[in-house]
């Protein structure tokens, strides 16, 4: 066994930051013994110096990350500070520096990703990410190993724990959006702003990360279509319930089925409760894979937490460790596919549309022709008509199968009827 210990910059000491430094403290004897060397913490960079960081030597403790990582005996550097930059460019230099780089930065990966990949493969290092996606649980190295000599035809998943938490008390407990909101934010899963959450931001990178790799191609936060959960109600719930569904936001990224282009969305959506997904409950993370020859595939566990994140965070480092010792490098990028990504109209799915219209004959007859118009076929159709007496009734529509751009057309039309009071609600249905 290697005696020189492999020397480690550990740049960002919050949540997961510390904890990272924690276990490299207390299991430092395993992961020696799993390496074949041992690793020691050699700095810290952090913002605020004169912070109580328990179990950690201040003399490690740094504000100059740049000095940090140009340090001719620093083997790997774990990223965990997140954003754009200054992370892009201390990533880089890093890897001019020799270097190889443990990056939990989902925003920078699903921004700029092409950039890191070439700047580690121009200094021959490792770039591991398993704690951008999904925290703790084992989502990338399985994509990018393990169904290396698959096709993966879709990736369906629940990754943003806040969103699903929100969701699932507005489900199981009939909470409004703002009354679980502020539960999630009690309970430390949502951020005082909890916009990127929320808004799918979080999701979204993720999903461009995940469809990347799945599918041998570059994929951007650009390229995903993103909608959030704010606009969710009870009703929608009460309707997906009515319908044997519950609620989720999913991350969908599929390969047309001839095989041309691909497709990365994110946005909530009624699922059976027959699904797997559907049974994910709280903050936890599920996601689904489709492999031609593998079949489906589930993953699960919980996707956020200072120690879940870390526990993907260490994984990644023993594997850099361990390369770095045998003179290799792992698996780099694998882009050679360069399939074009479709917009979300090309899409093919199902739309589930609540609306509000006149209450008397012809109406049903009304709406049906402005769906025959645009070529949607209608699966189910429930009206009722309002207690109040008001003059108004609730029509709710279920579509089959269809191109996005044709099921948001036939919206616009109706929207345009004069029988038509309002579109309470519009909502894809997936997953069957």
């Amino acid at each position: 066994m290697r005696t020189r210990p492999l020397k480690v910059a550990l740049l960002g000491c919050g949540v997961v930051g510390s904890e990272v430094a924690r276990i490299m403290t207390t299991h430092a004897d395993d992961l020696t013994a799993r390496i074949g060397a041992p690793v020691e913490l050699a700095g810290v960079a952090v913002r605020r110096p004169g912070k109580v960081r328990e179990g950690i030597d201040p003399a490690l403790i740094t504000t100059d990350a740049t000095a940090l990582v140009e340090r001719d005996d620093i083997d790997v550097v774990v990223e965990v500070i997140g954003g754009i930059e200054p992370a892009r460019t201390l990533i880089t230099t890093a890897f001019a520096h020799g270097a190889s780089v443990v990056s939990a930065n989902k925003a920078l990966l699903a921004e700029d990703g092409a950039t890191l990949y070439e700047a580690a493969e121009r200094h021959g290092r490792d770039l591991y990410f398993e704690a951008a996606v999904a925290g703790a649980i084992p989502l990338i190295r399985p994509l990018r190993e393990s169904l290396a000599g698959d096709t993966v035809n879709r990736v369906l998943g629940i990754v943003n724990g806040t969103t699903n938490f929100i969701l699932d008390r507005m489900d199981t407990a009939g909470a409004g959006y703002s009354e679980a909101l502020d539960e999630a934010t009690a309970l430390g899963y949502a951020e005082a702003d909890p916009t990127a959450d929320v808004e799918g931001f979080d999701a979204a990178a993720k999903a461009a990360i995940l469809a990347g790799i799945a599918f041998h191609t570059r994929v951007r936060l650009d390229d995903v279509h993103r909608e959030g959960i704010t606009e969710v109600t009870s009703a929608d719930l009460a309707s997906a319930q009515r319908m044997g569904c519950t609620v989720k936001l999913l991350a969908i990224c599929e390969r047309a089925a001839d095989g041309r282009s691909v497709t990365a969305r994110v946005h909530p959506a009624m699922i059976p409760l027959s699904h797997p997904l559907a049974s994910v409950r709280e903050a936890y993370n599920a996601v689904f894979v489709e492999a031609a020859a593998a079949g489906q595939l589930m993953f699960y566990g919980p996707g956020a937490g200072g120690s879940p994140t870390a526990s993907a965070v260490l994984g990644d480092l023993v594997a850099v460790c361990r390369n770095k010792l045998a003179g290799a490098t792992g698996p780099g990028e694998s882009a050679y596919t360069r399939l074009p990504v479709s917009p979300m109209g090309d899409v093919v799915t199902r739309y589930h549309i609540s609306l509000d219209v006149a209450d008397k004959p012809g109406v049903l007859a009304q709406v049906a022709a402005v769906f025959a118009e645009h070529g949607v076929s209608i699966d189910t159709v429930r009206q009722k008509g309002r207690p109040d007496g008001d003059g108004e009734a609730s029509l709710v529509v279920v579509t089959h199968r269809a191109r996005d751009a044709a099921l948001s057309g036939t919206v616009e039309a109706l929207r345009k009827l004069d029988t038509v009071r309002g579109v309470a609600s519009i909502m894809r249905v997936e997953g069957e």
